[in-house]
């Protein structure tokens, strides 16, 4: 489904990523794990469309979208939720969702509440008063709005409370279950490997090890080298 083939990211003149591949298959969650700063944002921007690799091959279901737009990536099935959720504060959790352009049969309010009831109990409510359990999931919520085959999660679960962690963890778990694909980008191992079907780890702008999550979890050498704080 996606098949990332050695790009090098750059911000200005700095070189941030360096021969970055990863692939991931229908159906999956897949992890991107790192440090702080080793990369992973910049990995979740390039394949969504906030910067342009300099060199190297992004492919979507076979088709080649390295360089496209953020909007026309949605339009293609490719959503991407960044750490800092962007909601818009002065509207309403109801008019957060509403304001996304792109109607599908697949996804409208009724669905995403149902998936966020939690959501539906504040659908009035401004959502710069928002907790930070509340706002992750209404950027969750409105990207569904766009109907997307692949959801690009950036650190869903920075600053959660553990309780609000396993709720989101939850909810990821039954949109695999609806049918999307989801590459996920995390610092919380615990949390992933609890997700993740496979995961690639990145440190200092490479990728330094990949394989199945149980792999990972048995591999505490790595973990150590490339994961811990």
């Amino acid at each position: 489904m996606l098949d990332v083939r050695g790009i090098h990211t750059y911000y200005d003149q700095s070189h941030i990523l360096f021969d970055v591949s990863l692939s991931l298959r229908r159906g999956e969650i897949v992890g991107l794990l790192g440090r702080n700063g080793a990369g992973k944002t910049t990995t979740m921007k390039s394949i969504g469309g906030m910067l342009r690799p300099k060199t190297g091959s992004i492919l979507f279901e076979g088709e080649e979208v390295a360089g496209r737009k953020p909007f026309q990536l949605v339009r293609r099935g490719i959503c991407y939720v960044p750490d800092d959720r962007r909601i818009f504060s002065d509207l309403t959790v109801d008019d957060n969702l509403g304001i996304v352009h792109r109607r599908t049969p697949e996804w409208d309010r009724g669905r995403v509440y149902e998936l966020f009831p939690a959501l539906r109990e504040i659908m009035g409510r401004r959502a710069g008063v928002l907790s930070g359990g509340e706002k992750a999931m209404l950027a969750v919520g409105r990207a569904l709005m766009s109907g997307p085959k692949l959801l690009l999660l950036d650190e869903p679960t920075e600053g959660l409370a553990p309780l609000i962690v396993k709720t989101v963890e939850e909810q990821i778990l039954r949109l695999k279950e609806a049918g999307i694909s989801i590459l996920l980008s995390e610092q919380n191992l615990k949390s992933s490997l609890r997700l993740i079907d496979r995961a690639y780890i990145i440190d200092n702008g490479r990728i330094r090890f990949q394989g199945t999550a149980k792999e990972l979890e048995d591999n505490e050498e790595i973990r150590r080298m490339h994961l811990m704080i």
